[in-house]
């Protein structure tokens, strides 16, 4: 069962985590040109991931890399998504129990920085990257002009294509978003393979970090600072122009359930004969099924046809049935999607942070920022982007990325998302018989949640 914070965790956390640090100084700057290994050899530091993006190759690189520059051992632990907050409100406060250095969300960003609880790394700036690292990342991990988290790595949405599905509906490959909202309600209408609940498109009914893209394509947004507060704007026209668009697609051209969020949408567009759980096995459930889907890039490597490898199946992708595409905006340049990404930063109660300095002079190395790229990960650098490739996809994360958002910067967003407040207020937007008074119910509800006294 998943935990959620509320905002009275987040504020008591504040105290807490204050407490701990006594304050957030910049700490010394020694590189490990002066360090001695042999003096670090019983020392060790531990670094959360969140999830499961950093591929085991590149967690091997970071503890060869750090024990053989630092002499001391990196420790990594992999945590949940889902229960990310939870633990770091738990354990960052805790001198003795605290990650060194931890990777967050950079939509979780701004909470944890308001609060005090990464140390401050601003006069690592410049050597870290500068103003190369990605701006609205970096904007993320600020507070007053100073920095105390930056990118890890960006993830950019996009869009899937069955070619073949769509070929075989008549449908063309948009330029436009009115083009796509038409493209996929036509594709669902025709639905050519004769599919049970077969989607053009599918978007999971509480799936809002995919739809709102609708939102921003259309001037919209979540929220916004008034003065010195913030305010929830689901209620606000430009949002509420949005919120009917994809409340079209919901009736239209996406039959998923109302309950579904991002996790896994590549299952329904691999096959659209039978559906296959995550090991690639047929379940024998040919109820749900689709010709488009959006998701982070890092996907594709879960998209295509079912082969044997090595004695295993594995999915390798077939130019004849699956192609990418950036979701077009109104005006037909890349629509705002929401940057996915993470950041991360020293936890201001950790006992190492010189060490913890030379874990992040590692990972904003040109070595490991090149080796990001080369996984699917966009670069926290942009001098690094070229390693992404050249082939669609990484075309594709360019495009998406260049016209990206993030969530509000506001102090209490945390407390927002681990509320699961947005995939409630989603999952209601199909059935809403007045979408405007849905706005302004959870507008009220939101708005309390986004501010830390």
């Amino acid at each position: 069962m998943k935990k959620h914070l509320g905002l009275a965790a987040v504020t008591a956390t504040a105290a807490l985590v204050l407490t701990a640090c006594g304050g957030s100084s910049p700490a010394s700057t020694d590189s490990s040109e002066s360090m001695d290994p042999a003096a670090n050899a019983d020392k060790s530091i531990t670094l959360w991931l969140a999830g499961g993006d950093t591929p085991d190759e590149l967690r091997t690189y970071l503890q060869d890399t750090f024990t053989e520059k630092t002499g001391a051992t990196l420790k990594i632990e992999e945590q949940g998504w889902g229960d990310l907050v939870t633990k770091m409100t738990t354990a960052l406060p805790d001198e003795n129990n605290t990650p060194d250095v931890v990777e967050m969300g950079n939509t979780q960003s701004p909470t944890f920085t308001n609060i005090g609880a990464f140390s401050d790394i601003s006069d690592m700036y410049e050597e870290l990257g500068g103003s190369k690292l990605i701006p609205s990342f970096v904007e993320a991990g600020a507070v007053d002009g100073a920095n105390f988290t930056l990118p890890y790595y960006a993830g950019s949405r996009y869009m899937f294509q069955r070619t073949d599905v769509w070929e075989e509906a008549g449908v063309e490959t948009p330029t436009t978003l009115e083009e796509f909202n038409d493209a996929v309600k036509t594709i669902t209408s025709e639905n050519p393979r004769d599919i049970n609940n077969f989607s053009g498109f599918f978007l999971g009914g509480q799936d809002w970090r995919n739809g709102i893209s609708w939102i921003f394509a259309n001037g919209g947004d979540l929220a916004k600072k008034e003065g010195d507060t913030w305010v929830s704007t689901l209620s606000d026209p430009n949002t509420v122009k949005g919120l009917e668009q994809l409340q079209d697609l919901y009736q239209n051209a996406s039959k998923a359930p109302s309950d579904a969020k991002d996790a896994t949408p590549w299952l329904y567009i691999n096959d659209t004969d039978q559906i296959l759980d995550e090991e690639g096995n047929a379940t024998g459930d040919t109820s749900l099924a689709a010709a488009t889907i959006m998701a982070p890039g890092w996907a594709h490597w879960s998209i295509g046809d079912l082969v044997e490898q090595d004695g295993e199946s594995v999915r390798e992708w077939n130019d004849e049935k699956f192609s990418a595409f950036v979701l077009p905006g109104t005006d037909g340049d890349p629509a705002p999607v929401l940057a996915g990404g993470s950041n991360i930063g020293i936890s201001a109660a950790s006992q190492n942070q010189e060490l913890s300095r030379e874990l992040l002079r590692i990972i904003f190395s040109e070595e490991y920022q090149t080796m990001l790229g080369e996984n699917g990960l966009g670069p926290a650098n942009s001098d690094y982007n070229d390693s992404l490739g050249d082939d669609q996809f990484a075309q594709a994360a360019v495009a998406s990325a260049s016209n990206s958002k993030l969530t509000p910067a506001a102090p209490g967003w945390a407390a927002v998302e681990s509320s699961m407040i947005l995939e409630e207020f989603f999952g209601k937007i199909r059935d809403a018989d007045d979408l405007t008074a849905l706005a302004e119910e959870y507008d009220a509800k939101i708005d309390p949640m986004l501010n830390i006294d």
